[in-house]
């Protein structure tokens, strides 16, 4: 396993290993919480020496994402290295057939997904979650609950950027992970989530995770894949808000205590 130059998993370099800390175990355990037999990150000498300072080896950490999304085959011919991110994203929309633009930048396509993910669970919701899920991301000032209308709400959110992105991407990642992995992420399970957290795990959250249920019968690869390229997901939006300030005024008392961020989301 080496890892592949990727210009869309480079800023990884600059994450905290808290942050990179859900990112491991989805790319190393199964939902079980036991070793992945597939995995090659563990069995790798940076790993071992710097685990659980993930910052140490995040090129380990990259390559390994890389080599999951690529054929094994291939991986070899490669001299070990798989394949760039971008291509291991749009394998996971192909397989959940995500509309996009295969000119699109990363971060487009990854909000594509993303808006997938969300737009299939909505139609799943009752009027009453998703008059919930509205409300606690902000945007209960519509005339109507409808799928559409809440489609359209999101899809105008992820454009804009900014913190509502990166809540609602919170908010995907944490139901794909209790979906697919059996656990919610650290970020996530803070207390001081205070309303997303309720959100999460009330009804909404059943209907989110939910939704995630086909991940079991996608094939191996895909249970690790698609949960990983929605970490990714997460951490670009984190990383592009700390970069921007969007998170500053929102740290609790700007402490960061043994998860990636404490924040309110309100």
């Amino acid at each position: 396993m080496a890892y592949r130059e990727d210009s869309e998993l480079k800023f990884l370099g600059e994450m905290s290993s808290a942050d990179l800390n859900d990112l491991v175990e989805c790319l190393t355990k199964d939902k079980g919480g036991d070793p992945l037999w597939t995995e090659e990150l563990t069995q790798s000498d940076s790993y071992k020496l710097y685990y659980p300072d993930h910052s140490k080896y995040w090129p380990f950490i990259a390559a390994e994402l890389q080599c999951f999304g690529a054929n094994s085959l291939a991986t070899l011919l490669r001299a070990g290295k798989g394949v760039l991110y971008k291509e291991v994203l749009t394998d996971v929309c192909d397989k959940l057939k995500v509309k996009y633009d295969k000119k699109g930048s990363v971060l487009e396509i990854e909000n594509k997904l993303l808006e997938k993910i969300l737009d299939d669970t909505l139609e799943k919701m009752s009027d009453a979650e998703r008059a919930e899920f509205a409300k606690t991301i902000g945007i209960a000032n519509l005339e109507t609950f409808t799928p559409h209308a809440l489609s359209a709400a999101i899809q105008l959110a992820f454009k804009a950027g900014g913190f509502r992105s990166f809540q609602l991407t919170v908010i995907v990642a944490n139901a794909v992970s209790r979906a697919v992995l059996g656990r919610g992420l650290a970020l996530a399970g803070n207390a001081a989530l205070m309303r997303t957290t309720a959100l999460l795990t009330g009804p909404v959250g059943w209907a989110l995770t939910g939704a995630w249920t086909v991940v079991d019968i996608a094939g191996p690869a895909y249970r690790v894949t698609m949960p990983a390229v929605i970490q990714v997901a997460l951490l670009r939006k984190k990383h592009q808000a700390e970069r921007d300030g969007i998170l500053k005024d929102i740290y609790v008392g700007s402490r960061m205590i043994g998860s990636p961020i404490e924040v309110i989301l309100c």
